[in-house]
C-alpha cells in the first residue's frame, strides 16, 4: 500500500505503508505512486478540485497498471447538481472516473462527524462551541465507516459500476453534537448559535466562496435527500453505521 499527498512523511502512516510525496494537481508526479499498484483510492480534491485534471490523473493511473478506482465524491453531486462546487465540478470528476476504462466505484458521503474538529480550540480552551442552524439535523457519518466501505470496494469483487451514498444512522443537530461532546468530556459545553453571516465570514477563511455558499445551504436548508438515512453502510459492512457518540468517544482526547 502507498499513501500520497503534497506533504506526507513517514510519521503520517503505519510502518507497513509506503509514502511518496506527489500532487494531484501535477499528474506526472503520480507515476512513481502507481508503480506496482492495481487499485486506486482517489479523493475528489475538496476545495482544490478546480485545480485538478481528472482525465490526466486517470490516464497515468491506467498506464501504470491500475485497473480499479474508488472515488471519494460527495452527496452534493446528486443533491446540489447546479452548485458550481458540489454539483457541476463533482459531476465532472465522476464522469472522468466512469469514462476511464477501469472498474470504478463512487462513494458519496454526506457531512463528516470529524467536522466537529472545528470546535477543538474553543471546547478545549473555553468549553464553548458555535455553529449556525443549531437545530437542523443531518445524518453525519464517521470517516472510519467511509474508510471501511472504501477498503471493501478496493479489495473485493462485486462493487464495479456502483454508486454508494454513505450516511450515519440518524439525524443529529449541531446543538446535539455539542451536547454529545460534553457528555464524553464529563463537563458542560456552552453552545452558541451563529448567524448565517457569522458562519459565512468564518468559513471564508478556509474555503472558497462557492463551497461556502453551498455548504451553508446544505446546513441550513437540507433537501429531503440530504436528510435521508442511506442503507448502504449497513448493507456493505453488515452492521449499523457508527453514531456521532461513537466518534466522540474515540476522539475526545483532542477536546480535553
Amino acid at each position: 500500500m502507498t499513501a500520497t499527498s503534497r506533504g506526507i512523511s513517514g510519521a503520517d502512516v503505519p510502518e507497513s505503508v509506503r509514502h511518496i510525496r506527489a500532487d494531484l494537481a501535477d499528474p506526472e508526479s503520480l507515476r512513481p505512486v502507481f508503480d506496482g499498484a492495481d487499485a486506486l483510492f482517489l479523493q475528489s480534491g475538496g476545495p482544490s478540485a478546480h485545480l485538478l485534471s481528472p482525465p490526466d490523473i486517470l490516464d497515468i493511473a491506467k498506464a501504470g497498471g491500475i485497473g480499479r478506482v474508488v472515488l471519494l465524491s460527495s452527496q452534493g453531486v446528486a443533491t446540489r447538481p447546479h452548485s458550481p462546487s458540489h454539483g457541476e465540478l463533482g459531476q465532472s470528476i465522476e464522469d472522468a472516473v466512469q469514462q476511464s476504462g477501469m472498474d470504478w466505484t463512487i462513494l458519496r458521503p454526506g457531512g463528516f462527524d470529524s467536522n466537529a474538529y472545528a470546535w477543538v480550540e474553543s471546547v478545549r480552551t473555553r468549553r464553548t462551541a458555535a455553529a449556525p442552524f443549531a437545530d437542523v439535523g443531518l445524518p453525519t457519518i464517521d470517516p472510519d465507516d467511509i474508510a471501511e466501505v472504501a477498503a471493501a470496494a478496493l479489495r473485493e469483487e462485486g462493487h464495479a459500476g456502483q454508486v454508494y451514498e454513505l450516511t450515519g444512522p440518524a439525524l443529529s443537530t449541531p446543538r446535539q453534537r455539542a451536547e454529545t461532546l460534553a457528555d464524553a468530556l464529563g463537563e458542560d459545553v456552552r453552545f452558541t448559535e451563529q448567524t448565517r453571516e457569522e458562519a459565512r465570514a468564518q468559513m471564508l477563511g478556509f474555503m472558497p466562496e462557492p463551497v461556502v455558499e453551498t455548504t451553508l445551504a446544505i446546513l441550513g436548508e437540507p433537501t429531503p435527500a440530504e436528510q435521508r438515512i442511506s442503507p448502504h453502510v449497513e448493507r456493505l459492512l453488515g452492521r449499523a453505521p457508527r453514531t456521532f457518540a461513537d466518534w466522540a468517544q474515540r476522539h475526545i482526547a483532542a477536546f480535553r
